[in-house]
């Protein structure tokens, strides 16, 4: 049987609602999971909740709620949001599931009896906004702790400790002879700067029952609940097993965020190899959104609501707008006005305008009849099907978009270098624009199955307009020749409506 490309995004912290981060994460693994499946891959592409910990606990308490009450609550929220962005997610994990508990348990005990955990007292100091413990070396010059963790108490009690210590060189070794594990590479430097230049401490696994009760029970030490850092990396196998018929381990590529990348860069290796599993293929960590050059933050209003954007412009414009502006690896920053001009430029003017006027024309001189095929545009329509391939198999989703406007851009240009419209007016030249007429349907219909994986919605109202059935899903579609003479067209509607900015 052969393996599933399985991808992952990080699971979302439940003591809130979705922003854009959020948004864009789950995009970016969504096109590379459509990608792959139009390469023709298997693909399983999980996303999900992470529901335990103090914050949760203390959300709960807030709202006056029991600790699961509440996580049902936002977790109906959250599911909706992936339905919203029209995710074609395989499974949706949440971390109080059964199926995940009971892995997580079988996996601590397990490691428990290999020796790979000891009890000890910890005395120091805790940050329960970011529910890490902290030392001296984390404090600042003036001796206070850097604001971002919120309140810091002291504190004295004993916990169960992983060793990850022992594991510091082979993962030094593995990370340098394996360079597309961290990927962009200065994500992966940062992470050998760190393994370099640091003892790794032992993981502090568990919480005591009396301070937090909202977690995963240490099935050895019933005083204990799991930390829930350790509850959640565990989701990306957890899930595998209980899927353990499709063959999905190890994960191909986690996506993730810049800020978890020690989680998933040290800590999770480390722990696949306690547990004796194969590590994931990729970990590809993603940039951060600011607004208007500023952080975006809900206190000072900064925020940008990915739901009013797509109910005001479509999912297909949200999602394009996050890929183009934005190469996976760096931080962006979001204007209003950015999003506007590339939505005229490269969406209504570019793309919408291309497919509008090849069709109307088809429909005006040929009573929406296909002529003989004709491969003047057979070329760039290659460069840029061959292009997206090698590119899909590299999520790099941004330079795939440039390479398939590419496209976009050469077709209009052909419109204006023939000029159709002057052509019709002259009878002699009637096989002159049949062979133009085709080049212009032909390049739209392999445009719509470049874009699948970006544009879903669009790609499919291409094909629908052309009178295609089917879906334009499959790469290899993307072969020039594709439309039939004497095939007869749909009806042209405008796929990009121009709007004031």
């Amino acid at each position: 049987m052969s393996k599933r490309f399985y991808i992952t995004t990080a699971i979302d912290y439940v003591n809130g609602q979705p922003h854009l981060g959020h948004a864009y994460e789950k995009i970016i693994a969504d096109v590379i999971a459509r990608a792959r499946r139009s390469l023709g891959q298997e693909v399983f592409f999980l996303t999900g909740l992470d529901e335990h910990g103090q914050k949760v606990q203390q959300a709960a308490q807030a709202e006056k709620k029991n600790p699961q009450e509440y996580c049902d609550g936002l977790a109906a929220d959250w599911q909706a949001f992936a339905k919203k962005l029209e995710l074609t997610n395989d499974d949706f994990v949440r971390t109080t599931d059964p199926r995940h508990k009971e892995f997580v348990q079988a996996t601590l005990s397990k490691l428990n009896a290999a020796g790979h955990f000891y009890k000890a007292t910890y005395t120091g100091f805790y940050s329960a906004k970011e529910e890490t413990f902290l030392t001296e070396k984390d404090r600042l010059p003036d001796g206070k702790f850097d604001a971002s963790y919120g309140e810091v108490a002291e504190l004295k009690e004993d916990n169960y400790y992983f060793k990850l210590g022992a594991h510091q060189q082979w993962l030094i070794d593995y990370i340098e002879t394996n360079p597309d594990f961290i990927t962009p590479s200065y994500r992966r430097n940062e992470v050998l700067g760190f393994l370099k230049n640091n003892t790794l401490e032992d993981l502090c696994i568990s919480r005591p029952v009396a301070r937090l009760n909202w977690g995963i029970p240490i099935p050895f030490d019933p005083e204990f609940v799991t930390y829930v850092w350790f509850d959640a990396l565990v989701n990306y196998a957890s899930i595998a097993h209980a899927h353990a018929a499709l063959g999905l381990w190890p994960a191909d590529i986690h996506v993730i965020g810049k800020d978890i990348l020690k989680f998933h860069a040290v800590y999770w290796p480390i722990m696949l190899k306690a547990m004796g599993l194969p590590l994931p293929k990729q970990i590809l960590v993603h940039g951060w959104w600011q607004k208007d050059g500023a952080k975006i933050s809900k206190s000072t209003g900064n925020i940008i609501d990915p739901i009013a954007v797509i109910n005001e412009w479509g999912l297909d414009a949200f999602r394009f707008y996050v890929l183009r502006e934005l190469d996976i690896g760096p931080d962006g920053n979001w204007t209003d006005a950015g999003f506007g001009s590339r939505y005229q430029a490269e969406l209504a003017n570019g793309l919408g305008n291309l497919v509008n006027r090849s069709l109307s024309m088809l429909k005006r001189y040929r009573n929406g009849i296909v002529p003989a095929k004709s491969d003047e545009l057979a070329a760039d329509a290659a460069k840029a099907a061959d292009e997206t391939r090698a590119l899909f198999k590299q999520s790099q989703l941004q330079a795939a978009l440039q390479s398939i406007w590419g496209l976009v851009n050469r077709a209009n240009k052909f419109v204006d270098e023939t000029a159709p419209f002057k052509l019709a007016k002259d009878p002699a030249q009637a096989q002159r624009l049949d062979e133009v007429l085709y080049n212009l349907a032909e390049s739209c219909r392999v445009l719509a199955v470049l874009l699948n994986p970006f544009l879903p919605e669009t790609s499919t109202k291409i094909y629908a307009q052309l009178g295609l059935t089917g879906s334009p899903d499959k790469l290899a579609d993307a072969t020039w020749g594709g439309l039939q003479a004497g095939q007869t067209i749909g009806e042209p509607a405008p796929l990009f409506p121009r709007k004031d900015v």
